[in-house]
Order: C-alpha cells, then sequence, then structure tokens
C-alpha cells in the first residue's frame, strides 16, 4: 500500500506542470539572405540570443525575400560555407524550409542550449537558453502553493505533525533546514519524547534516513541535494517510548500502533542556477533542548550546592574556636 502511494504521488509530480508558458517571436530580417549583411539587416535572426524557460514557444517569422529553415546545430560561421562547410545538423528541431511571409513554432519542453542556423543559408546563426522555471513560492505535489507550517494527522488522529522548510523554494548545493513539532490535536499542547524515522525519497528512491527523538519545540534535520527532482519527506514510527506498550489503540476496527503512524509531505527541488557542487556536508541530528537544559542545571546547581556548603562550614567553623578557647580557660 505504501509503495502504491509512493508511486502516485511521484505519477503526479511528474506530470504536473508548474510554468506558466509564454510565447516569443524571432524575425528573420529583410536581407538575412545576404552573409556579408550589406543590407538594412544587422542580424540575421532577431535576436540573435534569447533566454526562455521550460515549456515557453518560439516563432520564427520569415520577414525576408527568401525561404529559410531553422534547424538546431552548428552553422558554417559568416565564411565557412565558402569553404565548402554548410553546417551540421543534430536533428533536435527541423522546421524545414518555410517562404516569406510564412512562420514556424517550436515549444521547448527540456532544458538546456540550443544553437541553430538555416541550412540554405549556413552562415545565419542563432541561440536558444532554455532554462529550468523556478517558482518564487514552495509548492506540494500538485503545484498547490503552500502556507508554512504545513498540518499532517496520523492516520489515528492522535498526533499532529508540523512541518516547514528553509528555504521555502528548494534548490540543489544549497542547505536545507526542515523543522518539524509534533502535537497532541486534543489538547493542543507540544509533545516532547516522541521517537520517530526522518525519511527522504527523491524520484521514487530512498535517499536519506535517519532515527530521531523530539524534544521540547519540536526537531530539525539538514539536508543538502545533489541533484534535482521530485521528493516525499516522511516521518514514520511515531511514537512515545516510555508508554508504547499502551499505546495500540483500535481506529475503524484496525489496530494502529506506531509502524503505521506516519506523515508525507512532497515538493520539489530545483537545479540552482548558481551552484553546480557543494563542499561534503555531515548533516547533523538535531540539537537537544533537553540537553541545555541539564547543562542550565547543573551550572545552577553545582555553585548553589557548593555555597551551601561553603555557607555551613563558616558558619560552625567560629563555634568550634569558642569551645577550644574555653576548654583552655578550664
Amino acid at each position: 500500500m505504501k509503495f502504491l502511494l509512493l508511486s502516485t504521488l511521484f505519477v503526479i509530480l511528474i506530470s504536473t506542470s508548474f510554468v506558466y508558458a509564454e510565447e516569443y517571436i524571432i524575425d528573420i530580417p529583410l536581407g538575412a539572405y545576404n552573409p556579408e549583411l550589406n543590407t538594412q539587416a544587422e542580424v540575421w535572426y532577431d535576436p540573435p540570443q534569447l533566454f526562455v524557460t521550460v515549456g515557453d514557444t518560439i516563432t520564427w517569422h520569415n520577414s525576408d525575400k527568401e525561404g529559410h529553415t531553422v534547424t538546431s546545430g552548428e552553422g558554417s560561421g559568416r565564411f565557412g560555407w565558402m569553404s565548402d562547410n554548410f553546417g551540421t545538423a543534430n536533428g533536435i528541431f527541423d522546421s524545414g524550409r518555410f517562404m516569406p511571409g510564412e512562420s514556424w513554432s517550436y515549444k521547448f519542453e527540456e532544458s538546456g542550449t540550443f544553437s541553430y542556423y538555416c541550412t540554405i543559408h549556413p552562415w545565419m546563426e542563432g541561440i536558444l537558453i532554455v532554462e529550468k522555471q523556478i517558482p518564487d513560492y514552495p509548492h506540494d505535489a500538485t503545484g498547490k502553493k503552500l502556507e508554512f507550517p504545513l498540518l499532517q494527522y496520523t492516520p489515528d488522529q492522535n498526533i499532529e505533525v508540523n512541518l516547514s522548510w528553509d528555504p521555502q523554494v528548494i534548490k540543489t548545493h544549497e542547505k536545507i533546514q526542515f523543522v518539524y513539532q509534533f502535537y497532541d490535536p486534543q489538547t493542543n499542547s507540544n509533545l516532547a519524547e516522541m521517537k520517530y524515522n526522518f525519511i527522504i525519497f527523491q524520484n521514487g528512491k530512498e535517499i536519506f534516513r535517519d532515527e530521531g527523538l523530539s524534544q521540547i519545540g519540536g526537531d530539525y534535520r539538514n539536508y543538502v541535494f545533489s541533484e534535482s527532482g521530485s521528493i516525499i519527506v516522511r516521518i514514520e514510527g511515531i511514537h512515545s517510548p516510555s508508554i508504547f506498550a499502551e499505546e495500540s489503540v483500535t481506529v475503524s476496527g484496525n489496530i494502529q500502533n506506531k509502524e503505521q503512524r506516519s506523515v508525507d509531505f512532497t515538493t520539489a527541488v530545483y537545479d540552482n542556477p548558481e551552484k553546480t557542487s557543494h563542499e561534503i556536508y555531515h548533516t547533523k541530528p538535531a540539537q537537544r533542548l533537553t540537553t541545555y537544559y541539564e547543562l542550565m542545571i547543573l551550572i545552577i546547581l553545582v555553585p548553589g550546592v557548593m555555597f551551601i556548603i561553603a555557607f555551613l562550614w563558616l558558619k560552625k567553623k567560629p563555634k568550634i574556636k569558642d569551645e577550644r578557647q574555653g576548654a583552655v580557660k578550664i
């Protein structure tokens, strides 16, 4: 059942588009047929370089007086055709010949850098840089905008789990901090001392797993993603180890235990346009707040005990001296 749910979520992630597509026009100006540009044309494709995003459609319009093509590959350069270099097509896209006044369109479904040229006039060259669309807001598997903290209940409705992460838009090679808390939905009180497993799936594979024990104020895990793709953050096996023997309950005729107490959150990781690698990063376990409290108690308690001992010793010392003096007088 878990495998079916996991597979379904990834199908939704893969099939859902988060991009709002746009359309662009590239003009083939009058005079582009001339390799020396001894015409009113300043470039062969206008603009000769264009940045777009995945899902966008480009339309080339022929404003010249001769037929042209838009063919992916490498052209000959301005005068390469004079040395029998007529360009090399790579087969990604090819308009075929379209005449003056006609247009041809192509929708880019993948990111990358695409050079193109005209097979009839191989000196005519252009380039397209197609980038992945990175939203400026966090979203779930369906592309729905998320508001932090996210809220999920375990199947038995006994535990509420809140989750958020920072930065809110996840990119590769950046440290992401996942912060989460456990609550009793009946009393809305924080649940400390909750044991669990923190798991991350990416592109259908488990890439991270760690055991945890929540403290006052919740818990967190850090992670750095090396690859882009859809992810599922799962917190499973949530239970209180001190009362686990009493935790199994019956819900709708089924026995619910700690193994069935899990919640899933979904989102996506995007390629980082600014970073292509990162240093080896050690995923640190969450800092335990109870440790700080214990240290604070020791810091306060130890000096306090020493002060009391010193006070009692000083209070008792003069009394002993008086007794000795009295004994001498006798």
